[in-house]
């Protein structure tokens, strides 16, 4: 078994090479693992080193050490490759995919990683792209890509940032028209947003579908109405807190495993908060498409009881 950790950089306020590299090294020293440590360069870099990787052949274990967009790079460089076991090593400012499991924090623990469990992940494919977390359009897709600028402000936490990039563009404004296909139906609308969840958390807080589970076959869709700037508070709050379902006037979920959207102009998609554009977006749900590996005893575990 080879270990290969992708670092990235960029990810997080600061680049934290050093500090994963060290961790790294004694650990895997210590149990006299076959690893090797790779830096990207620039955006691809993970997708393309973890790919080579893959194409090799060899039973591999790959490490994303970074945030949510460093986990997105390394599972596109994996999929459909059935020698390759993915995780994640955290360092970014949400961290959002293992949200998904019980406890985040023993991600942070080298020797848990190294003592694992292994499901299989679906993925959403939107136009050619994977997303092992969320694709969304819309408000939201102009917010969650916009965090990075706003993350490295001083004082600025994860969460902090998604509030301050939801303050601007609200202010830019808060619909768009789209036309959605969805299980045989069309919606011809102005939607504040448009969310396509595979897991719970994104943004650094916010539990839009909080009982999502990438291991059902099923995209959780929240389709958002047109919503006046004043109802947005009450709206983001709710949504938030994953209590779409107390605001079915406004907010509606269906769960599926294709849709198809067309906006009227090319519109910005967040895919784990990595940017795209199109006019059209075919997304699809690709079923265990990623091997994940995680540490022993962790579980996809229930929606969380309260979220501040």
């Amino acid at each position: 078994m080879e270990h290969l950790f992708i670092i990235n950089p960029a990810a997080g306020k600061y680049d934290q090479t050093e500090e994963f590299s060290r961790k790294i090294h004694q650990v895997c020293t210590e149990k006299g693992l076959d690893y090797r440590i790779e830096v990207s360069q620039q955006r691809g870099d993970c997708t393309r080193i973890a790919r080579q990787a893959a194409e090799s052949g060899r039973e591999l274990h790959i490490y994303a050490c970074g945030g949510d967009g460093t986990l997105n790079e390394v599972a596109a460089g994996c999929v459909g490759f059935a020698n390759v076991s993915i995780t994640h090593f955290p360092g970014g400012s949400g961290n959002d995919f293992i949200k998904i499991f019980n406890h985040t924090e023993a991600f942070r623990d080298l020797e848990r990683l190294l003592d694992y469990e292994e499901r299989d992940i679906d993925i959403i494919d939107c136009n050619g792209h994977c997303a092992l977390n969320v694709c969304s359009v819309g408000l939201d897709a102009r917010i969650g890509t916009q965090i990075a600028y706003y993350k490295r402000l001083p004082l600025v936490t994860g969460p902090g940032s998604y509030m301050l990039s939801a303050l601007v563009n609200v202010i830019k404004g808060v619909s768009e028209h789209f036309v959605v296909n969805i299980n045989g139906e069309t919606i011809d609308s102005d939607q504040t947003m448009i969310c396509v969840a595979n897991g719970r958390c994104y943004g650094g807080s916010f539990y839009a579908v909080p009982d999502a589970d990438p291991c059902d076959g099923l995209l959780d869709v929240l389709l958002v109405k047109k919503v006046s700037r004043l109802q947005i508070a009450k709206l983001v709050k709710k949504y938030q807190q994953g209590q779409y379902k107390s605001l079915p006037k406004l907010i509606r979920h269906i769960q599926t495993d294709a849709l198809r959207i067309t906006c009227d102009n090319e519109t910005s998609i967040n895919l784990d908060g990595e940017l795209q554009h199109a006019k059209e977006l075919d997304i699809r749900l690709k079923r265990s498409q990623i091997r994940f590996f995680y540490p022993k005893g962790l579980t996809i575990g229930p929606e969380p009881a309260t979220v501040s």
